[in-house]
Formats: structure tokens, sequence, C-alpha cells
């Protein structure tokens, strides 16, 4: 089976820091795509950068919790209102996910199903993390709870290749958020697993209460760092299939015909 790689910063528009990691991390080649929150601080500046990043890939980083709305009635009415933001920037809509990864949740999930066919059905994150990966980078308790979660996890997979639409099998960076520096990344890309992995990343040229009060504990700095390291980037580059969802779609596709 073949090894497909996506590697992605979430939190696109939150800061003007991560805004300018994101654009240099793209410029040296090692991210891959880049999640946008469409309604945050420093959106217009993340939709001017990535206008003139040819090689990002730019998704829905949909924000129901931690964050600025762009409706308030509903849960249906605020993704819908999300989603027609992104259309409004005139970006390529290259994947959706949900901060805190809510959309683990089923009521959750249907609603971006239906919403996201009115927008190309575009590819959905699933956040399974392998455990070993989960437990070296938070520790035992973090990987119970993806224990725990596994049977939602399952359930979500199932239910997107019901409607056909594209996913990844494996995900890094979620029970350590923003805490991926060089020798994680390192060990990742030689453990990597095949199927598509999709490498959760939150670089910025600041850390920690600096872009936001909840994230004391994001080591911004370092996850830029690690995707500035020549290491990083030499077995980046030994991945031979890497780009964005669609990137990595399209290859998969090309791989069954």
């Amino acid at each position: 089976m073949h090894k497909y790689l996506i590697v992605t910063a979430d939190d696109f528009g939150l800061h003007e820091s991560i805004n300018a990691a994101v654009e240099q991390a793209s410029r040296a080649g090692t991210l891959n795509a880049a999640s946008l929150m469409v309604a945050a601080d420093a959106t217009k500046d993340a939709i001017r950068r990535a206008r003139a990043l040819p090689n990002l890939r730019v998704g829905l980083h949909v924000v129901l919790v931690d964050g600025w709305s762009a409706a308030r009635r509903q849960l249906q009415a605020e993704i819908r209102a999300q989603f027609a933001a992104f259309a409004r920037t005139g970006l390529t809509l290259d994947h959706v996910n949900v901060l805190k990864h809510f959309h683990i949740h089923p009521s959750i999930l249907s609603i971006l199903l239906e919403v996201g066919r009115d927008y190309g059905a575009p590819p959905i994150r699933v956040p399974d993390e392998p455990l070993w990966f989960a437990a070296r980078s938070a520790g035992v308790l973090p990987a119970c709870t993806q224990v725990l979660l596994s049977p939602w996890i399952a359930l979500m997979k199932y239910r997107l290749r019901r409607a056909r639409v594209f996913h990844n099998n494996q995900i890094f960076g979620i029970a350590g958020s923003g805490a991926i520096d060089e020798a994680g990344l390192l060990t990742i890309l030689a453990r990597l697993p095949p199927g598509v992995t999709e490498i959760c990343l939150h670089p910025a040229t600041q850390s920690g209460t600096t872009i936001a009060a909840s994230m004391s504990h994001h080591r911004h700095t370092e996850e830029l760092d690690a995707l500035s390291s020549l290491r990083v980037r030499a077995a980046l580059n030994a991945v031979a299939i890497r780009g964005g969802y669609t990137d990595v779609l399209r290859a998969v596709g090309r791989s069954l015909a």
C-alpha cells in the first residue's frame, strides 16, 4: 500500500504570527496545507498570504468554540455561514475540519456532510491518532482517551465511506497538540504508516498565550523550527507522494486506475 502524506497547519488566520509561519513553511516546501478560521482577527492577512502561495492548499477550520462566529442562531446556520465565508475568499476548498475535533460527534458530522455537499463535498479530517504516538507525545491518559473515542472514530470513517467523502486514515498531532518538535517529526516520518497520513501542526513565530489565552502549553515556535529543520526537510522529501488533500486524492485515484 502506498504512503501519502499531508502536513497541515491549523488556526490559519487566528494571529499574524501563525500566518507568517504558514507562509515561511510553505515557501520552504515543508508545509502542504493550512486550515483557515474564516472570522478570526487575522483572517484577511491569511487570505492575502494564501493567494500568493501557489503550493499551499487551504481548507476550512470550522470554529464552534473558543473563537469568533460568523452567525449565532443555530449550529447548522453557523457551519453553513462559515462555508459561505470561505467561498467568498475565492480560495479553492481543500478540506474541512473542526476546532477541537468536535465533528467526531455524529450530529456535527451530519451537518458537515449535508452542508459540504453544497460546496463540492470536500475531504474531511478524521482525528484517528496512533496510540503509540499519543502516549509518547502526551502520556498515558490522553492515549486512553483515544481508546475511548475509537468506536466513534470507526463510526465516523464508516459514514464518510458511505457518503463517498475522502478522508485520511490516520493523523499525528492530536493528543500532544502544539508540541511536535524536530525529534517528534522525524520519529513520525521514520515510522510513517501506509495509507493517507496527516500531520497536524500549529507553527507560529511566537508561542503560547501570545497567540491565545487557551494555548499556554502550545510550543508554536518549536513546531516552526521543526518545519524549518534541514533534517526534517530531507525526510519529507523522501516521501514520494505529498501534498494537500486534493493533491493526495488525485494521486490515490491514479494509483487505483
